[in-house]
């Protein structure tokens, strides 16, 4: 019996996995943390009042492209890019993790002494949400990714052991040759 293809589901998280991994890269591109109230550096612009993370960005940005690897291999094949997958997005889990301890700190050690607070910003509440649903669409990816559809084959360069290709007579075939080579197979 023919191996069933889930084409319905393949559709369906691998839109999942671009929405929530790029979803995931957008909050970690933006700051996480920021004081707000009065500080005694003068000068200091808005960006000294923020930290964000930039390993969770390259982590995000490693798994968004994982879901575009995905559109385009096989079975197996996807199956690796996704374990790479469900690294990046534990390392953004990590950053997301750590960041409440980390980037506080750093922004009180770059402002000194200040009157006011640090607080997170609806990017980090984004990008909690966000890291936890794109590890569900990645591991469903990996759970399911045996069963989607390939490629077919005719999109495949012809090898080299075949002079021509099935479907494709000699004479187109020639033709096709003669085009690759820079020649106009019409001027005989």
């Amino acid at each position: 019996m023919a191996e069933r293809r889930d084409t319905g589901r393949f559709g369906v998280v691998v839109l999942a996995g671009l929405a929530t991994s790029g979803l995931t890269a957008v909050a970690a591109a933006n700051p996480w943390f920021r004081a707000s109230g009065e500080h005694r550096i003068i000068g200091l612009s808005d960006a000294g009042n923020e930290a964000d993370m930039p390993l969770a960005l390259a982590c995000a940005l490693v798994a968004l492209a994982a879901w575009g690897v995905v559109l385009v291999t096989g079975a197996t094949t996807r199956r690796v890019v996704l374990a790479v997958g469900i690294l990046a997005i534990v390392g953004v889990l990590a950053c997301v993790a750590r960041a409440p301890w980390l980037l506080p700190d750093q922004i009180a050690d770059r402002l000194g002494a200040f009157d006011g607070e640090i607080q997170e910003t609806g990017w980090y509440v984004v990008a909690c949400v966000a890291v936890v649903l794109a590890l569900a669409t990645m591991v469903a990816g990996w759970r399911l990714a045996p069963r989607w559809p390939t490629m077919s084959s005719r999109y495949d360069a012809p090898s080299s052991g075949s002079a021509s290709a099935p479907g494709v007579d000699a004479d187109e075939l020639t033709l096709w040759k003669a085009l690759d080579e820079g020649r106009d197979p019409t001027q005989s």
